[in-house]
Formats: C-alpha cells, structure tokens, sequence
C-alpha cells in the first residue's frame, strides 16, 4: 500500500462581510478496491455546520451551513489516503481483462434504466457536430472494440484540442471547443463525455485530483476527465487532456451525468454588488507514512 497526504484550500475573499448560502462541497474522495481513506478533515472558516449525504451517484457529499457573516470564506480539505501499489503503479491503469464488447454496444437489461441516465446528451443542440466530428475520427481510424473507440477518441481530443485554463466558472460547449481547437480539462472531458454518447456508449464526467508534477499542459487544483460503462469491465477511466487511461496519479472525487453535478465547491452569498474580489486556490500533495499533513507539502502540479 502506498500512502497519499492531499491538502486542497480554497479561499474566497470580499470587500466587506456578506452572509452565504448553503454550500455543496464535493470534496471527498470516493473509496474502493484500490483507495481507502485513512483521514479525512474538512475545515471551514467562518465555522460551519456539516450536513452529510450520499447522492445519487454514489458520492459523499457535504452541504455547509456558515451562520456568521465574514469578509473571507476559507475551505480546507485535508486527506489522508492509501492506495493498492503495484509494479505498474506510474502506468496508466489497463482494462482488467481484454474487452471483446463491440460497437454497438448492448447493455444487459437489467442494466438499462441506469444506463439510459448516461447516454442523454448534456447539450442536445451540439449532437449534429459532435456526430458528425465522431464519425470523421472513427472512419479514420476503425476501432474493432468499444474499448479501443473510446481510446481513440480520447487521443484524438489531447492531439486536436488545445490546452487552455480558463478562469470562467462552467464548462465551454463541445461545439465551441471543436470550433476554437482549446478548452480546459473539464472541456476536452465533457467533448469526450458527449462523443461517447453519441456512440450510444454509457459516459460520466468525474472531478479529482491529479498528482502532474511530470505535466506540463497547465496548473491548477482539480482535474475533470471521464468515465465510461462497459457491461464486460465495469466503469473505465479515459484522460482527454493527457491522452491515456487513467493512472494511480488521478484521485476521483465525484462523478456525475452532469459535469455541474461535481463542482468540488459550490454554492451562494448575499452581498452588496462588486463586493467578490476573488478566489485562490492551492493543493499540495505527499507520499509518505503519517497520520499528519506536514506544513511543508510539495505543490501538485495540476490542470483545471
């Protein structure tokens, strides 16, 4: 087993006190046969009542109560974690057993009902240039399985798309990131989540953290990439804006049909207007034994 400690803090500062809204944090990392969380501390100022749930998608889900007025709200998430290690730990993740899933592909019917959640198009009106976009990369290059389409695609975004951080809050249409060739991770992510479905491929979009210190695409303190149902290997990770599969270096978060459904922090204030000075974000991140974070973590070098 190999141990992670992650410290993400977010800071949002004001000009002057404003009051807020319930906030919806996705900030803890979804656990299984190769993650476990060992600690995990969420600290908030100013202070917070937490409400936990578990939403439809299976994610922990924090909803923050801040009574107090304040000029500056500060979000710690503090994790401590331990991952299955093996030799090919700086590989990206390989399919567990060799796909012979073909397209179409033909859900089990007891399956159906939850996959029909992930084939419907976040943005219908893109689907004739997303189709038609899909089509071009498929018949150039023919994939003789599901799994090796969705590889494809995923290196035809990372090849096409050009990396760009954008500050903007939300995800740039995929019409518009195939029209201006850039986009962030979470628009290459939600292209690819689109393509997928426009091949009748179940696809979902997922937020985490990215251990990229070997990256040089970009900075920043959450990732996005996505996720896509195969009947014979379960949900299978695919990285658009680094072109491979998924590594022990990504860290899910939250997955969702949605790409909104797993902002890490989300939520409302009521101020005065222009009263927003803005945010700043840092992560940093460390293997090593210990149950405390050090003061002096290495900063990830991330994509947003």
């Amino acid at each position: 087993m190999r141990r992670f400690h992650i410290e993400h803090r977010t800071v949002y500062r004001y000009s002057e006190p404003v009051r807020f809204g319930l906030h919806r944090l996705v900030l803890r990392p979804r656990e299984g046969h190769d993650i476990t969380v060992v600690r995990h501390d969420l600290i908030v100022q100013p202070e917070a009542k937490f409400f936990w749930l578990t939403d439809l998608y299976g994610n922990s889900i924090a909803i923050a109560e801040m009574p107090k007025m304040a000029d500056r709200l500060e979000i710690v998430n503090r994790v401590i974690l331990e991952r299955a290690s093996s030799a090919e730990d700086e590989a990206p993740r390989r399919i567990s057993r060799p796909s012979l899933v073909s397209l179409p592909v033909a859900y089990p019917q007891m399956e159906q009902p939850v996959v029909n959640g992930y084939l419907q198009p976040v943005y219908p009106e893109d689907q004739p240039v997303i189709g038609q976009w899909t089509a071009a990369q498929m018949e150039s290059h023919p994939a003789t399985t599901a799994v090796a389409a969705v590889a494809h695609l995923n290196r035809c975004i990372h090849q096409q798309i050009r990396y760009r951080r954008r500050e903007e809050r939300g995800v740039q249409t995929p019409a518009n990131t195939l029209t201006f060739n850039t986009g962030s991770c979470r628009d290459m992510a939600t292209l690819l989540m689109e393509a997928c479905r426009s091949l009748g491929l179940a696809a979902r979009f997922a937020s985490g953290y990215l251990d990229a210190a070997a990256a040089t695409a970009g900075r920043g303190s959450t990732h996005a990439w996505v996720e896509v149902y195969f009947p014979d290997n379960g949900w299978c990770g695919f990285d658009p804006t680094v072109g491979e599969a998924l590594s022990p270096k990504h860290v899910t978060l939250g997955v969702s049909a949605h790409p909104r459904g797993v902002m890490p922090v989300s939520g409302i204030y009521d101020g005065p207007p222009g009263c927003y000075l803005g945010m700043e974000v840092a992560v940093t991140i460390r293997e090593g034994p210990g149950d405390v974070m050090p003061e002096a973590a290495v900063k990830v070098t991330g994509l947003s």
